[in-house]
């Protein structure tokens, strides 16, 4: 396979931006390769600036659930382009995805839009402090809620290889009020809100893990945590910036029965654009400026050609038994992988349309347990699958998709290459 002008490519924008690269997991370091730099992506294939084909399991950090480049919301986008490409003034496509939000998410009662995942997260926090006038957050290790100073901590995901629990640069005191603890395990719940209850602002929680791999809750411990925040009178702040349109129309809380006082959510809304939302029940959102003093603002909030992408991609998701075809294709595949990894001391976690292989012999319910897979054979296989042309998310702790447009023989491919890569 031939890489050199991805390698050059590489080498002239490390001149140029720190690392070469916008975001610290592209660099592909923790699984010592180059980056690819890709030139153009159809369906469920990406293409590089070499010419090289891959079957794409990353789509984008789990963005294109349609698939890359879905020939209707390129149609919407383009029209969309025709009449300009941001306004600063408000448009009917922000109420009309923000309907579209509230109808699938209900406890989304009022909605606002923002630019990324990280942005939601943070306004979420400013907005549950406001309302309940407390300061500590309680997070879980291993959840990555962004890269805001006061939540890298425990981070998982991009952050899972540094030496320091969070980010060189952020003052202590900036995460003084931040309580990170075991995810699943109740007990430590518990303890913090009979030491701190008083004090806590909201509990905020992937519902479903997927920053260090996929970590699915306990039987009950979403129900839990909405039945102790509620005595406690904190908020439950869900983030689905990853589980919202993925593993159910509703998302989590809609798979799981279990409504949060306010939720973020980003990659699917967007519909392949950058754009993300938070929202929650209608007195808190009232909280907001300009109704609220809590104040919170972006000149690309509400951006009209991410509007567009966001409105097209939900129409396309809501049809009927969009969902039950990708999870009956989905559990095909995750059955068939099993049996193959099966005796490799690795184990497979799984929800709808998402999975992560784990090189652990042990099962993976906490962050605990993900950190102890062996990460060097991990890199070793992610080394094996793109020389056959297969691109999974790269690194040990994150996730892969399954999108509508990866067909059988992808799939079948794909178990074909992670035999022989084992």
């Amino acid at each position: 396979m031939k890489r050199e002008l991805s390698i050059q490519a590489f080498k002239t924008a490390s001149q140029y931006i720190p690392g070469g690269v916008n975001s610290p997991v592209r660099a592909l370091r923790s699984v010592g390769e180059t980056p690819l730099f890709i030139q153009r992506a159809n369906k469920s294939k990406v293409t590089d600036i070499d010419g090289n084909e891959f079957i794409d399991f990353c789509q984008s950090w789990g963005v294109f659930i349609l698939g890359h480049s879905h020939p209707q919301v390129k149609k919407a986008v383009k029209k969309a382009v025709g009449n300009g490409t941001s306004y600063g003034i408000p448009t009917v496509q922000e109420t009309t995805l923000a309907q579209l939000v509230n109808r699938f998410f209900p406890s989304m009662e009022k909605v606002r839009f923002v630019s990324s995942g990280t942005e939601a997260v943070m306004s979420a926090i400013r907005l549950a402090r406001g309302y309940t006038g407390r300061n500590i957050i309680i997070k879980f290790d291993g959840c990555y809620h962004g890269h805001a100073d006061h939540l890298l901590v425990s981070a998982g995901s991009g952050v899972a290889n540094l030496n320091a629990s969070s980010s060189s640069g952020v003052p202590v005191d900036f995460t003084k009020y931040t309580i990170s603890i075991p995810y699943n395990d109740e007990a430590a719940v518990r303890a913090v809100f009979e030491k701190e209850g008083d004090g806590i602002a909201a509990v905020i929680i992937e519902p479903v893990a997927a920053n260090m791999g996929i970590v699915l809750p306990n039987d009950g411990f979403l129900s839990f945590l909405r039945d102790i925040t509620h005595r406690y009178g904190s908020l439950l702040i869900f983030d689905e910036v990853i589980t919202g349109f993925r593993v159910s129309l509703g998302g989590a809380q809609g798979r799981f029965g279990v409504a949060p006082d306010l939720t973020t959510l980003g990659k699917i809304v967007g519909g392949g654009f950058p754009a993300a939302a938070f929202g929650g029940r209608n007195d808190i959102m009232a909280l907001l400026a300009p109704e609220g003093p809590v104040y919170q603002a972006g000149t690309l909030s509400g951006n009209p050609i991410a509007m567009t992408a966001g409105i097209e991609t939900i129409k396309l998701l809501s049809e009927p038994s969009f969902y039950e075809d990708l999870e009956k294709k989905s559990n095909d595949f995750i059955e068939e992988l099993q049996f193959v990894i099966s005796g490799k001391e690795m184990q497979l976690n799984h929800i709808g349309s998402l999975f992560t292989l784990f090189f652990n012999p042990n099962e993976v319910h906490s962050f605990e347990d993900a950190k102890q897979s062996d990460q060097e054979r991990f890199a070793r296989f992610f080394r094996k699958l793109l020389a056959r042309n297969i691109y999974i998310s790269p690194s040990q702790f994150e996730a892969n998709f399954i999108s509508a447009a990866h067909s059988r023989k992808d799939l079948d491919y794909f178990l074909k290459a992670v035999k022989k890569s084992l």
